[in-house]
């Protein structure tokens, strides 16, 4: 782990190689299977050229499908089982997540397919980038704090308009949900796009996100995309590991008064997805006296009907 100044505008955290999977601790597939695997993905990003175009012109119910087929059969592609732990709200919701890796979009969308709060740079990604812009994605540019206001604000439009947005608050990657917890972006959760919630009354609903070897039982950072490690780097991790398994455990939502402090909002959704105490934080938060901030883990219902096997 390296030590990374801490940046108020474009977060960072401690993660770097050291971080990665040493040579042999994860399990591989043959490199046949890994081409095969290359082949399946690179189909799913050309089927993606359609999907950008069907969706501003689909019902929203058939978008939503839409979207969330195209990312599970995307994950698929590459090799990827994804399980899901707990149900999401029916109503609209601002979904919050950890954030590990480029792996992270396809699974939130599989499970739901939301718009999006993103990076500016995606807009550039070759396919992935259309398809995000034409799903309604609100692009984040980290290099303009100033224009953060107009974020909130279009992420608050989103919720008042019905539709959940999902994003990541941490800001950047870190193996900090499948491990270490020096590792965790420094500054924590960043409190802006939690005001949407506030403001518009919608619940927030913390996502999990862990990754997983099936073949030994145990987490592991093959996903990962930290640091200085290259895009190609990840994605030939991905493709090479055996029984990759991505877990997406949905927390109960926490509710905020029309009062609530955002920051100690944001600390309490950063509690429920790391596993953390609040220390009290849910109170201060002012959040209606619902049981809002245990995971759903603690008494997960059965997976027979929850899990869904996108392994390639």
């Amino acid at each position: 782990m390296s030590a990374v100044p801490r940046d108020l505008w474009r977060p960072s955290s401690g993660c770097g190689d050291d971080c990665l999977p040493a040579a042999g601790e994860v399990p591989t597939v043959p490199v046949a299977r890994r081409v095969l695997r290359l082949v399946a993905a690179l189909g799913m990003l050309l089927a993606g050229i359609p999907v950008v175009a069907l969706l501003p012109v689909l019902p929203t119910r058939e978008r939503r499908a839409l979207l969330s087929g195209w990312a599970r059969a995307t994950a698929r592609a590459f090799g990827v089982r994804l399980v899901v732990r707990g149900r999401l709200p029916r109503r609209r919701a601002l979904l919050v997540a950890n954030h590990v890796s480029w792996l992270d979009i396809l699974a939130v969308l599989a499970v739901a397919p939301t718009r999006m709060v993103a990076k500016r740079e995606i807009r550039s990604w070759p396919v992935v980038g259309l398809l995000a812009a034409a799903a309604g994605t609100v692009f984040v540019d980290r290099a303009r704090p100033l224009a953060l206001p107009r974020t909130v604000a279009r992420v608050a439009e989103a919720l008042r308009a019905g539709r959940s947005v999902a994003v990541f608050p941490e800001g950047t990657t870190s193996c900090a949900g499948i491990g270490s917890t020096d590792c965790r972006p420094g500054g924590g959760f960043r409190p802006a796009t939690f005001q949407a919630a506030i403001d518009t009354g919608s619940p927030v609903v913390p996502l999990r996100l862990t990754y997983s070897c099936a073949a030994t039982g145990s987490t592991t950072t093959a996903a990962a995309f930290l640091g200085a490690d290259t895009l190609l780097r990840s994605v030939a991790r991905v493709v090479a590991a055996r029984d990759l398994v991505v877990s997406v455990t949905i927390a109960a939502a926490l509710h905020p008064a029309r009062d609530a402090d955002r920051r100690l909002l944001a600390r309490a959704a950063e509690s429920a997805v790391h596993l953390v105490p609040t220390a009290g934080a849910v109170a201060r938060a002012r959040l209606r006296p619902v049981p809002t901030v245990t995971p759903a883990v603690s008494a997960p219902a059965p997976l027979a009907d929850r899990e869904l096997d996108l392994a390639a």
